[in-house]
């Protein structure tokens, strides 16, 4: 792994423990409190709008520091770093609406460096050359 890479992760892990620290959570820790039911919604929008138009917001509930998009791929495998020989964390299939915490460059994938590091229940590296963003283009990290 080259020392840009290591880099980029070490930047990516320094930003999720700076936020987790200065955020309060944003998936519903506690299942009782409506003031924190984006992930519930989240996963029910997922599920109701999977197949039906793609670019339309999913709720209200979506926590502006995120960015969403749609995976392209049939299967789509998340990983633990960006790059291909990262540790396969799960499996996105196509049309699944993913939450992106933010971008940086890894290994190309077919011409794209980019890699998105999703929120969705666990945090894992998704290559942008297969993951269409909805909206804004996702922050740096």
């Amino acid at each position: 792994m080259s020392l840009r890479s290591r880099l980029s992760i070490a930047v990516a892990a320094g930003a999720l423990a700076v936020t987790a620290l200065a955020t309060p959570a944003v998936a519903g820790d506690d299942p009782d409190d409506p003031r924190d039911d984006w992930g519930q919604n989240q996963n029910q929008n997922q599920n109701q709008n999977q197949g039906q138009n793609q670019g339309q917001n999913q709720g209200q509930n979506h926590n502006p520091r995120l960015s969403r998009g749609v995976v392209t791929a049939s299967s789509l495998a998340l990983r633990s770093a960006p790059n291909r020989g990262g540790q396969i964390i799960r499996w996105a299939d196509r049309g699944e609406v993913v939450s992106i915490f933010c971008r940086t460059n890894g290994q190309s994938v077919q011409g794209n460096r980019q890699w998105y590091l999703l929120t969705d229940g666990t945090w894992a590296w998704g290559a942008a050359r297969y993951i269409r963003t909805i909206g804004p283009a996702p922050r740096w990290c």
